[in-house]
């Protein structure tokens, strides 16, 4: 079989991958793009839901956010309850109007896709990619379930585990943090929609309710480290949201457990994210919680950048040449920054919101007072409650570095293709 050529390879379909995938089609840059799941599993999987106002509005700039923006719901303030008191943070006042959208990933994913198809695109889905080699040039060369796949470069936006990172001297390791505790994660069928995010802090642990849809929502329940799911059944599980979220006959009440599962928290920041023609972006980057809900975020941000980036470094050809490799070490060095920027914010969120492990009773009121303060200080208007506001909703834009041309930053703008 003849081996497939392409400038850029992208491992991975969901939101980055696809984002990148549409970026660099727009700037001229020939790209193949592999996904391992078949695109019904890639779409019915349900993930993560808020979407912050730079990611949005990036991607309405991009004309790819028209059912995002007629389906989805916006949202500019949280709760969070602590010793039976619920304060009320209006974080989008706070950051000056700013505020997330609620948009479920996986229907995401499906606009992005459809749009990616209706340009002229493909997707490569239900063919992993093995393995990741590299020629004599140092090329990367793609063992594909399609068949060998030769290209300039290579993006892994698969996930840490995945063929790309794996590809790296050190498999793409970097520092890391084991959190102690875990959370038990819930979808379940409600009987009025979540108004707004609920955070709680609880002495048995904290508790969270996330809006999905009108008829589903988001539960987290705090559990120990390494606990099995075998040991909550409905009923408790119903009951421990009761309890520490504090639910009244106003709150939507969890019926019908659609999906359950224990989320093992960890953070981690590769060392590098590239290593000759490989670049990582995304969860391949970086593993950061769901507290503050980052995730996708700051994978869309990690390839609006990359998207910026490549074409420097591919050269005025747009082909496979050297170019200019400081685009891509510039790439390296923002995005790595920008990681843990995001790992210091949910690390901070997740201190706020969980007692210390191992906390003696006798001290849990303590701790928790000393929280219910930290909760009015970002509630409250002034410089601390701002700078919480637009970290949390994500103010600002995704703007493309100064190594973009002109007829780049252009397409992007307008939605064009550079010719």
């Amino acid at each position: 079989m003849t081996p497939r050529t392409t400038t850029v390879a992208i491992v991975g379909a969901g939101p980055a991958g696809l984002v990148l995938a549409h970026l660099l089609r727009r700037a001229g840059v020939d790209v193949a793009v592999h996904e391992r799941l078949s695109r019904a599993e890639l779409e019915g999987a349900a993930r993560a839901g808020v979407l912050e106002h730079r990611v949005v509005e990036h991607l309405r700039g991009l004309g790819l956010a028209d059912r995002l923006v007629a389906a989805g719901e916006r949202h500019g303030r949280c709760e969070i309850t602590c010793l039976g008191e619920k304060v009320t943070v209006d974080y989008g006042a706070l950051s000056g109007g700013a505020r997330h959208w609620v948009y479920p990933q996986q229907l995401l994913v499906r606009d992005l896709v459809d749009a990616y198809e209706a340009d002229g695109g493909t997707i490569a889905f239900s063919s992993p990619v093995a393995a990741v080699t590299a020629d004599g040039a140092g090329r990367p060369v793609l063992d594909t379930a399609r068949g060998e796949l030769r290209a300039a470069w290579a993006v892994g936006c698969e996930g840490a585990h995945g063929p790309v990172a794996a590809a790296f001297p050190d498999r793409a390791g970097g520092p890391a943090r084991r959190y102690p505790y875990d959370w038990l994660t819930v979808l379940a069928r409600i009987d009025r929609p979540v108004g707004t995010i609920r955070y709680a802090v609880h002495a048995d642990g904290f508790a969270g309710m996330m809006p999905r849809t009108a008829e589903v929502g988001r539960f987290y329940l705090e559990v120990p480290a390494g606990e099995r799911l075998d040991g909550w059944d409905a009923d408790r599980i119903r009951a421990g949201l009761a309890h520490r979220l504090e639910l009244g006959g106003a709150d939507p009440v969890p019926g019908e457990l659609l999906e359950t599962g224990v989320l093992r928290m960890r953070g981690r920041v590769a060392a590098r994210l590239r290593h000759g023609r490989l670049l990582l972006a995304g969860d391949a980057a970086h593993t950061v919680t769901p507290s503050g809900g980052k995730g996708l975020n700051s994978a869309v941000a990690d390839v609006v950048d990359l998207a910026a980036a490549l074409p420097a470094a591919l050269g005025e050809s747009g082909g496979g040449g050297d170019g200019d490799g400081g685009a891509l070490d510039g790439y390296q060095e923002r995005r790595l920054a920008a990681a843990w920027r995001t790992q210091e914010f949910s690390d901070g969120l997740l201190d706020l919101l969980h007692l210390p492990a191992g906390l003696p009773p006798e001290q849990r009121e303590f701790a928790l007072r000393l929280r219910l303060e930290r909760i009015r200080r970002i509630a409250r208007p002034g410089p601390e409650a701002a700078a919480f506001a637009r970290a949390y909703v994500g103010a600002g834009e995704l703007a493309a570095p100064e190594v973009w041309a002109p007829a780049q930053r252009t397409a992007v703008a307008t939605g064009a293709t550079p010719r």
